[in-house]
């Protein structure tokens, strides 16, 4: 195992899995990914006059805060760590990104809403899950 790749949404599961996957790291001298996908804003509103998109800039920063957020009080010594952010829809992005990197394990956390409540919320533990080709381990 040399890459493993922990996907964030800066949750306490998030952090948990981190942890997980750096103990994993250190065991098999394995550099980690930690990834933050960023969905594409969408315009909510009627009209102009009520809509909102949020600004590239401000999309950035929430995703540098998410990262960090994720990495507070989390000892990364001795870990070869890069972050990432992406935009797109996190399920496909994460699964894109086990192939474009040659990812040799996904670790991401659970909200534990189920099957088949994962399922209608659209899990994307649940799509990583059955579209990645690499092992993928789901912290709770």
């Amino acid at each position: 195992m040399k890459k493993i790749l922990v996907a964030t949404d800066a949750s306490e599961y998030s952090k948990r899995a981190l942890i997980i996957a750096l103990d994993l790291a250190r065991k098999f001298n394995a550099e980690v990914e930690l990834l933050f996908v960023m969905i594409d804003p969408v315009v909510y509103g009627f009209g102009v006059a009520d809509s909102y998109v949020a600004a590239p800039e401000q999309i950035e920063r929430d995703g540098e805060l998410a990262l960090e957020a994720t990495l507070e009080g989390i000892d990364i010594s001795g870990i070869t760590l890069a972050k990432k952010k992406m935009h797109g829809n996190p399920g496909h992005v994460i699964v894109q990104e086990v192939e474009d990197e040659n990812i040799d394990l996904v670790v991401m956390g659970s909200h534990g809403y189920g099957a088949i409540l994962g399922s209608v919320l659209g899990s994307v533990s649940q799509k990583v899950l059955h579209g990645s080709k690499c092992s993928v381990l789901i912290v709770k």
